[in-house]
């Protein structure tokens, strides 16, 4: 069984995630006695108890204040089985960003829906998110069971209307009272009908399928190391596989291939590493690799193109202009990117992303790593949209568009030279050309 769990809640305002999530931390004893007085002080809403749960994970002030959350919360706690990573996420549509910010590493995804109110619009939306980040082991807690008498056509109907919703994943739906504690961590006598296991005991059973180490190597290179004349070694973390010494490698978007000559660590030289290890590899031949690259081995080999693509969540007030260049940071390489249309905060949609380079990359489905990027708007740096991509799109489709004009065979050939002298030299013998 995995040592660590990470999961992320889930749903529309109000159904309860805050509360399942503290409820579950106070029963599971994770948190310190020092805060539970604090928090207990701090309980406002009586209705809850003497104690408010979702103070646990609602830090801000906004939050406590109106009973809502707006940032992502992180906590982490352990049983005896289990350690886990919780991402309590806002329900509110305008922080949907801040949900896909707290989806986007999660194993598992807690969606919570509440029982008098059945599916809503944000939860359809969340667990679409979730299926996007590839995220394929749900828990649907059906909470608040004690405002409907603990129903179980209730909970039937609820179901049912998630069989089309989350169809091809494997959830375990659970009624449940985050507010009383019914089949939070122990079974409820108010549900006899159920027969399942309660939130907690699943979490510390369910095994997740990972398959890091049984896709094909990857790894972007984030740094060359050269201490001096006689060490050249290619730093980064394995996205995914498994490498040995002694194995072919073959550097994209190059093409160049060597051999690994050595697996270096703090610790000393490995005969083998394996994602999600950092290490430092040197070849026995010399190649130019720079920051960015990508070594990979085998015959599954990723795709290199310049144009893809991609279901795309975007994070930023301004609107995506299809006409504006935005910055792509895909692995350890950032390139200029356009996009083909249009998308507003918050909004989920397909996208075909042209880079002024060719990338490195998988699809999501196969590899969350190499199959996911970020837009970045350069005026403000500011992390514009997120995407995972769903397909390249080949040379072939490339080749039956119409063909470009003069100007935008100059603005490309500006936008892919490495330096300011490149462009003014490949602009200069282009217009040579175009001028014979």
């Amino acid at each position: 069984m995995s040592g660590l769990l990470r999961i992320c809640t889930a749903g529309s305002v109000d159904d309860g995630k805050s509360t399942l999530i503290g409820r579950m931390l106070y029963d599971a004893k994770g948190v310190y006695e020092d805060t539970v007085q604090a928090i207990e002080k701090a309980s406002k809403n009586r209705v809850a108890g003497p104690i408010d749960f979702s103070l646990f994970t609602d830090g801000l002030k906004a939050e406590r204040e109106q009973g809502i959350t707006i940032d992502v919360a992180y906590r982490y706690f352990a049983t005896p089985k289990r350690k886990f990573i919780l991402a309590d996420t806002p329900g509110h549509e305008q922080y949907t960003r801040n949900m896909a910010t707290g989806a986007s590493t999660a194993d598992v995804a807690v969606l919570l829906v509440d029982a008098r109110n059945g599916v809503r619009v944000q939860s359809r939306r969340h667990a679409r998110i979730a299926r996007l980040l590839g995220i394929n082991d749900f828990v649907l807690a059906i909470n608040k069971m004690d405002l409907v008498d603990y129903s179980r056509e209730v909970f039937d109907g609820i179901v049912s209307d998630f069989d089309e919703i989350l169809r091809g994943s494997n959830y375990h739906p659970i009624p449940l009272s985050a507010l009383q504690g019914d089949n939070v961590t122990t079974n409820s006598d108010k549900t006899p009908w159920f027969t399942g296991k309660p939130l907690l005991t699943f979490l510390e059973d369910v095994e997740v399928d990972r398959k890091l180490t049984a896709k094909p190597f990857r790894m972007a290179v984030q740094l060359v190391s050269r201490p001096d004349d006689t060490f050249r070694g290619y730093q980064g973390q394995i996205a995914s596989g498994i490498i040995r010494r002694g194995d072919a490698i073959t550097v994209l978007p190059s093409g160049r291939s060597s051999r690994v000559k050595r697996i270096a660590t703090w610790d000393g030289d490995l005969e083998m590493a394996h994602a999600p290890m950092s290490v430092t590899l040197t070849l026995e031949d010399e190649i130019d690799i720079s920051r960015g690259d990508v070594l990979v081995t085998g015959q599954n080999a990723p795709f290199v193109e310049k144009v893809f693509d991609a279901e795309m969540v975007w994070m930023d007030e301004r609107p995506l202009d299809p006409h504006r260049v935005y910055l792509l940071k895909q692995g350890t390489r950032i390139v200029s990117a356009e996009v083909n249309h249009g998308l507003v905060l918050n909004q989920i949609g397909a996208a075909t992303i042209t880079a002024s380079r060719p990338l490195v990359f998988d699809r999501y489905t196969d590899n969350r790593t190499t199959g996911s990027f970020i837009l970045i708007d350069p005026s403000t740096n500011f992390t514009a949209g997120a995407g995972m991509i769903t397909s390249a799109v080949q040379h072939e489709h490339s080749a039956s568009a119409a063909k470009p004009s003069a100007a935008e065979r100059l603005v490309k050939l500006a936008r892919e030279a490495a330096t300011d002298a490149d462009a003014v030299e490949a602009v200069r013998l282009a217009l040579e050309e175009i001028l014979k």
